[in-house]
């Protein structure tokens, strides 16, 4: 993460990352057995635990690399790939389950609504890689996330009308547009990560 990384910039790259445009199909899909009355009252349950989930580890994540002994190149070099294989998924959907597997039957809890839905894997790297380079800043991280889930959030509640109002085409080219946007930043995390671990190395 670069040192010139503003606020702004942290909250587009998480709003990439959550992919709420993405999991409109996936999240219509997981809410199709749920009562209609229910819906709402779900996705709204699902997107809280997900932001408690991403504040966790973005006021955590210091101690977790700790606890583990882990160095910030790691996380940035296995959350550029896991961002990508994600990524890749995106532009090249399988068949059958979408990216984070089948819907199932019943009423989602949790997995995989808030995790992985939106309380991705490679959004908790980059909260993680976030708050350890550049310590001094967790508000205005804090500020970025919030601001990125409340913006997934706004489009999620909305996912019937803008799945009728943009259609199904729209969408998908909508998610493979972002699907190539993550491989860059993938690609650039995973860059990182190398680097700095080749200067200290």
């Amino acid at each position: 993460m670069e040192n010139s990384l503003t606020t702004l910039s942290a909250g587009i790259l998480l709003f990439l990352i959550m992919d709420p445009l993405g999991n409109i199909p996936l999240f219509l899909g997981l809410l199709k057995n749920v009562a209609p009355e229910r819906r709402r009252r779900v996705l709204v349950r699902e997107l809280i635990i997900a932001l408690f989930v991403l504040f966790a580890f973005l006021l955590g994540g210091t101690y977790v690399l700790k606890a583990l002994q882990l160095r910030t190149e790691s996380i940035s070099i296995a959350g550029g790939i896991v961002l990508f294989l994600i990524a890749v998924k995106m532009i090249f959907p399988p068949r059958e389950g979408g990216i984070f597997g089948s819907a199932g039957s019943g009423e989602p809890f949790i997995v995989p609504m808030a995790i992985p839905g939106v309380a991705g894997p490679s959004a908790m790297a980059a909260l993680m890689l976030l708050t350890n380079s550049h310590p001094g800043r967790t508000a205005d991280w804090s500020v970025a996330l919030f601001a990125a889930w409340l913006a997934t959030s706004i489009i999620l509640l909305s996912s019937t009308y803008l799945f009728r109002w943009l259609g199904e085409s729209v969408l998908i080219a909508l998610e493979r547009l972002t699907g190539m946007l993550l491989v860059a930043l993938s690609v650039q995390m995973f860059l990182d990560g190398v680097v700095a671990y080749l200067g200290k190395s």
